[in-house]
């Protein structure tokens, strides 16, 4: 069956092709780095590592591209805040950012491109649109214009007309129509800066994306993704500028992730209502943190709250104790002869269906209920009354590969613990409670309880079972 992507340029699914065979390249706008991303940052990251990690499942070679606004008018005030300088400033927090996403299974990308490593092609590219005349300088700063631009507004489905209603010139700028947007910006005293043949400045932000495109993965490249916060401006200017140079399309598909909220309200600085990605990844298993993001569909809005994330961390349990459990019966497996057809035919289908949900536009949610029903077996396949650990170990790898897709990994260094260790960890509990070691007695039970086994107090002492 062929991917289907939601192109939000066409707002319908397409099947997918490449421009390459066998090739994708696929460019993601990556953050500001002034600060530690929060969880609205960490979505795109996830998603679209997702997606990345399916392409390549499916034998496609991807190029990806991630870049890091390492320069604008935020990073410049938050460094004189701190007494710091712009580089040292995002050094710090392009480290923070890479960190997190590795620990939430991220992939390192291709390329990481920054704003500050481009200044050469950024350059040049708008001397190009000021050659072709979409774009003029006035003062130091040179500003493009989109009504030049022929089919401005096509991504995110608006006329010229009303955007030209909303749009205002701030004060300083000099520009000859509210539209039109700014490639370069003068320096002002004591800013970092960059020659030009315009003055001393550096560039706006919708420029960079453009040029980094470019120079990494080409003109036209197959797919541009980002948050939908980013449709307008920063997307629509994108093409204007890239198609307006290069006179071809700029990308062939458009994807974008919904809105994070927070308890039922949109993720605002302005509210205050954020979560920082590093405090979630201290006191929660980043995998589950990952599983909750994929829980539902990427252009789907999402939302946290903590009562989510424990249901979420609940559902991802089930799935490790189904693989825990398949682990600890592997050991008294007989090899016996039994047809077990029917049972490689179940893995077999599931990873079936599993395919059928990711061709569907990317369908992590439903890919995640493929892998429930795929442990539902794996479960009610350890009820049969001979077991065979080829069949086990073949529900194991299926489970271990599609989760793979997903780029969730089941933590193996806590397999399942045999009979025999729980029954002598629950002595040595009622020992050390005895003994009025509570401390200790603590310990067991969380470890105890971080292996899916819950305890029950009965008048013929404590009976466990895993959950």
């Amino acid at each position: 069956m062929t991917i289907q992507i939601y192109n939000t340029l066409t707002r319908q699914k397409e099947n997918f092709k490449s421009l390459e065979p066998n090739k994708v390249m696929m460019y993601v706008c990556g953050p500001t780095v002034y600060n530690y991303i929060h969880i609205g940052n960490a979505r795109p990251a996830i998603v679209f590592d997702s997606v990345r990690r399916y392409l390549e499942y499916k034998g496609y070679q991807v190029d990806y591209v991630l870049n890091f606004t390492d320069v604008d008018d935020k990073i410049i005030a938050e460094a004189k805040k701190q007494n710091d300088t712009v580089q040292n400033l995002t050094n710090r927090f392009i480290d923070a950012y890479l960190q997190d996403v590795e620990t939430l299974g991220v992939k390192k990308a291709t390329h990481h491109p920054r704003v500050t490593d481009t200044m050469d092609e950024i350059i040049e590219f708008i001397k190009g649109l000021v050659d072709k005349g979409y774009a003029y300088s006035v003062d130091g700063d040179v500003y493009f214009k989109p009504r030049k631009f022929e089919d401005y507004g096509k991504l995110s489905a608006q006329s010229i007309e009303e955007l030209r209603s909303g749009a205002r010139i701030q004060i300083g700028e000099k520009k000859e129509d509210p539209l039109d947007f700014a490639l370069w910006k003068k320096a002002k005293a004591d800013e970092i800066a960059w020659d030009s043949p315009w003055g001393k400045g550096r560039p706006g932000w919708h420029i960079e994306c453009s040029a980094m495109a470019k120079k990494y993965l080409g003109e036209t490249i197959d797919i541009h993704a980002g948050g939908q916060d980013l449709t307008f401006p920063h997307h629509e200017n994108e093409i204007a500028q890239s198609e307006a140079l290069n006179e071809k399309p700029f990308a062939n598909y458009w994807m974008h992730n919904g809105y994070m909220n927070i308890d039922n309200e949109k993720m605002s600085k302005s509210l205050n209502n954020f979560v920082l990605t590093k405090d979630l990844i201290a006191n929660h298993d980043p995998m589950v943190l990952r599983f909750f993001m994929l829980s539902v569909h990427y252009r789907n809005p999402i939302n946290f709250t903590a009562s989510l994330l424990e249901s979420a961390k609940n559902s991802f349990n089930r799935i490790k104790t189904s693989y825990q459990n398949l682990e600890h019966r592997k050991a008294t497996s007989m090899d016996i002869e039994i047809d077990n057809s029917k049972w490689y035919e179940k893995i077999n289908h599931h990873q079936t269906d599993f395919e059928a949900a990711m061709n569907d536009d990317f369908n992590t949610a439903n890919a995640i209920t493929v892998l429930f029903d795929l442990a539902k077996d794996a479960n009610l396949y350890l009820e049969e009354k001979q077991t065979n650990s080829e069949v086990i170990a073949s529900f194991q790898d299926m489970l271990k590969k599609l989760l793979d897709v997903l780029g969730i990994t089941l933590d193996e260094t806590k397999e399942a613990l045999l009979d025999e260790e729980i029954d002598d960890l629950i002595m040595e509990r009622n020992e050390a409670r005895e003994a009025k070691n509570f401390e200790r007695a603590d310990e067991i039970r969380d470890l105890l309880q971080e292996k899916n086994i819950i305890l029950e107090d009965t008048h013929q002492g404590v009976r466990w079972k895993r959950g």
